[in-house]
């Protein structure tokens, strides 16, 4: 029997900024073609909830409520979660969707992101290419790629609800100590403190 090997570390993944968000996001508006219209619904909903590249390619539109917003979502290992979607994300979903084309070979009651006629579902190479894209047009000088965007909600999550748990909830995490990797990326309190001791010694030096 081989002995178990020691697990690799994760490393700490890269994240985009408030201001990368709103950068990357621009890139979309105004969105005055059906093209910018499904792809900024996209991107806002992949940025907005945590999903999965996989998953947001996924989603159907009977997974969503269109009342309260929740959406149901198959994850990895076919696990589903449930998860909530904001006020705004619906009303800009639900006018892509208007424009839309339906499809014999795709009804237009089955996924909710398609090609522009409604005929193919997304591919993940397109995806990874529209969001690579979308950065360097936004000047981000990161590697970014649509699993970046399910970080930054992590971490987004975190910041503003300080919970671990909920964010292992939202992110589908089957074990805390894998969405604990977010802990290295918001942590005010020791960025206060490690600010605080590096700023009270700065008059301890003298000039000699």
């Amino acid at each position: 029997m081989k002995p178990r090997g020691r697990r690799k570390p994760r490393a700490i993944p890269e994240v985009l900024t408030p201001e990368e968000q709103t950068r990357l996001l621009g890139r979309l508006e105004p969105t005055d073609c059906p093209g910018k219209l499904r792809n900024l619904a996209l991107v806002r909903v992949m940025l907005n909830s945590g999903l999965r590249a996989s998953e947001a390619r996924a989603v159907k539109v009977r997974d969503i409520d269109w009342n309260s917003g929740r959406l149901k979502v198959r994850g990895k290992g076919g696990k589903d979660r449930v998860i909530w979607l904001a006020g705004n994300d619906l009303i800009l979903l639900k006018n892509w969707l208007d424009h839309k084309p339906s499809s014999t070979r795709m009804p237009s009651s089955t996924l909710v992101f398609t090609s522009l006629d409604g005929t193919k579902p997304l591919c993940g190479r397109w995806l990874r290419k529209l969001v690579t894209r979308l950065a360097t047009q936004a000047g981000i000088d990161k590697r970014i790629h649509p699993h970046t965007l399910r970080h930054t909600f992590a971490t987004n999550l975190l910041r503003q609800e300080k919970n671990l748990f909920t964010v292992m909830k939202a992110l589908g995490h089957a074990n805390l100590s894998t969405t604990q990797i977010y802990l290295h990326l918001e942590d005010e309190e020791l960025e206060t403190a490690m600010k605080k001791l590096g700023n009270g010694k700065q008059n301890d030096f003298q000039t000699v």
